[in-house]
């Protein structure tokens, strides 16, 4: 077996929050103690409600923000210094895909040449070379060269996805980082690029990190896929397993609330109150607060993420501790 192209070893952020002018200063842990390990053409989903830490994760796993603690690895080798020789060459193999493709691009120039940018940028290929790319992304975003001389106003919130998705494939990386690319698009718009992103995954082998809320689209897309609370990560596994036997009692809500052909909602789990501040997180277990099988322990202890069975991890005590009486 291969090794993995990206491995996440305990990574951690920290921010300082400041509620007012003169208020004092909490610490906000957006990312804490995340671990992953990505294949080689390989999709992980990465879910949770807003404020979980899924952006900051993958802002990390890029290298657009450093890690407090923890390491990232790409291809084997430790995330090179911002700015270096070696950061250059491991960014080309690396880009993303931002959530509002409206504002990922700039309205004053052609999307032609926005394609382009990042050929300039790596300093790949002649002139002549950049421009036959540059249609080349176009057809493989079943665009035509027309588009490319249009402005992104005068494209469709579709079109300017797809116009997004051809710039980042544009210097033929192994890794992307979608950070919510369908959100913003209507729910046909949205089919059609996720099954676009599919098939170029497909062609040309492609290792994504799909980061969402919207359940549907990561069973859709994803082999394994991971769910973050509060900056943690409480469950992993294969997508089929995940989705068919979800084991933690945040997953089994957030799988209970996403619509899938032949169930019922009335098995739909709903949770009381919000996310806790995460500059105020609860003592022992995070979710315990909305957890409706919340015991003592969970208030006190907080759980790590153990193996389970197979490929699944949870951080739950009452998974890991019926597991363990199980075992015994």
């Amino acid at each position: 077996m291969s090794p993995p192209l990206v491995e996440v070893s305990a990574i951690s952020r920290t921010y300082a929050m400041r509620s007012g002018m003169f208020g004092r200063a909490a610490a906000v842990h957006a990312v804490d103690g995340v671990s992953l390990t990505i294949a080689r053409g390989q999709t992980l989903g990465l879910v949770g409600e807003s404020g979980s830490g899924k952006s900051t994760t993958g802002r990390i796993v890029l290298g657009l923000e450093p890690p407090d603690s923890g390491e990232v690895r790409f291809d084997g080798k430790p995330m090179a210094a911002p700015g270096t020789t070696a950061w250059r060459a491991q960014r080309a193999r690396m880009q993303m895909i931002f959530q509002d493709p409206l504002g990922a691009l700039d309205r004053r120039l052609p999307v032609a040449a926005q394609i382009r940018e990042p050929l300039d940028i790596h300093d790949i290929g002649t002139p002549a070379v950049r421009e036959e790319r540059v249609r080349e992304l176009l057809r493989a975003v079943e665009l035509t060269p027309a588009h490319g001389a249009r402005y992104p106003g005068a494209l469709s919130g579709g079109q300017r996805q797809r116009i997004v998705l051809a710039r980042a494939l544009a210097t033929k990386p192994d890794f992307l980082v979608c950070d919510e690319p369908v959100s913003a698009l209507d729910v046909s718009i949205q089919a059609q690029v996720v099954n676009l992103l599919c098939d170029l995954q497909a062609q040309l082998s492609l290792t994504l990190l799909f980061i969402s809320h919207d359940l549907r689209v990561v069973r859709q897309i994803s082999n394994v896929v991971a769910v973050m609370y509060l900056g943690r990560i409480v469950e992993i596994g294969s997508a089929d397993d995940l989705f068919a036997r979800p084991e933690h009692p945040y997953t089994q809500a957030l799988v209970s609330a996403s619509p899938a052909p032949g169930r019922r909602s009335a098995g739909r789990i709903v949770l009381s109150g919000d996310p806790p501040n995460p500059a105020a997180r609860p003592a022992g277990c995070a979710f315990h607060p909305r957890c409706p099988s919340a015991i003592a322990r969970c208030k006190s202890e907080v759980p790590a993420l153990e193996t389970v069975g197979g490929d699944r991890q949870v951080a739950c005590h009452l998974v890991t501790g019926a597991a363990t009486r199980d075992a015994a």
